[in-house]
């Protein structure tokens, strides 16, 4: 009885009990250190060294980054990829983000069939994303795939190309195909935004007279900023770290002429495939690996920031 009011009146237990709470977390921040925090520890520690294969050489201080920013090819390649994740952050915001809303507002106004609409919509983001490569590029097949079959057989066969295999439009399909993939979740975290604003907030701007596309941009975009800003970073990660589809679709060489080259397949080329000069690879590829994991981490840490920010102030 003496335990019950304790608890009642707000007193913590005293004794062994009190401190084995305190190693609850323990497990996961063990897992956290060993395959989060100790690989980015790893990756500073390696790009600073010269290496030789798998051996570790001398301590070189910043000469990888040096080199991965003023040496030929890598500067090249790493402003080519570069841009490449610039274009796939741009296009995911514009086409998946942008669909996934209006998806997000159509079933948000209980539309006929909103819950099958919602399932359906998820649907894509259940399968692997390996799986999904391999299915986007036997339909994206120049030769067999169905989606030129269905161009050339509706009267389109000048449209039918090779899809994967032209520089102008590799990446594009690429992109497009991952903004198919993700839409789903995206279309989830607006949904959720939307559906916490308050009814009465609605009703209110009704009454004042806002309608159609005022009540969208006035009251509402700007009501739902936090699921927008949320999803804008995790498009942003994604973007960065775009690697899985386009190893599926393209391999690790960025083909057709490195036009499908992303950052992170960039430092998986450098780091595990020796294609960044012998002895030097492993060091290039860590320091690949740290400027990008700053870009990512700045940037959302930023977006974050502002975010938090705004809240304060409204």
């Amino acid at each position: 009885m003496g335990n019950i009011a304790a608890d009642r009146q707000g007193i913590r237990p005293k004794g062994r009990a009190s401190w084995l709470i305190h190693l609850f977390p323990l497990p996961a921040l063990v897992i956290y250190t060993l395959f989060v925090i100790y690989p980015i520890f790893s990756a500073f520690t390696y790009s600073l060294y010269e290496w030789e294969g798998l051996k570790r050489g001398v301590f070189a201080g910043w000469k990888n980054f040096a080199t991965l920013f003023t040496v030929e090819p890598f500067q090249e390649m790493f402003w080519n990829s570069f841009g490449h994740n610039l274009l796939y952050f741009v296009v995911e915001m514009v086409v998946q983000n942008g669909t996934a809303f209006g998806l997000a507002f159509l079933i948000y106004r209980k539309i006929r069939g909103a819950g099958f609409l919602k399932m359906a919509y998820f649907m894509p983001r259940l399968l692997s994303v390996i799986v999904v490569g391999i299915l986007w590029k036997l339909i994206l097949h120049p030769n067999f795939g169905p989606l030129n079959t269905l161009l050339t057989k509706i009267g389109l066969g000048e449209w039918a190309k090779p899809w994967l295999g032209d520089p102008d439009t590799a990446l594009l399909a690429i992109i497009l195909v991952n903004c198919w993939f993700g839409a789903g979740f995206a279309m989830l975290i607006f949904l959720a935004g939307l559906q916490s604003i308050p009814e009465e907030l609605i009703e209110a701007a009704r009454l004042d007279g806002a309608r159609g596309l005022g009540m969208l941009w006035k009251i509402i975009l700007p009501l739902c900023m936090p699921s927008i800003t949320i999803m804008t970073i995790f498009t942003f990660i994604q973007a960065f770290e775009a690697f899985e589809l386009v190893y599926a679709m393209q391999g690790s060489m960025g083909e057709p002429f490195h036009s499908t080259d992303t950052l992170a397949v960039y430092f998986y080329r450098l780091a595990f495939s020796s294609a960044g000069g012998g002895d030097v690879a492993i060091g290039l590829g860590s320091a690949l690996a740290v400027v990008l994991f700053v870009i990512v981490a700045s940037v959302s840490a930023v977006s974050l920031r502002l975010m938090l920010k705004r809240e304060v102030r409204h």
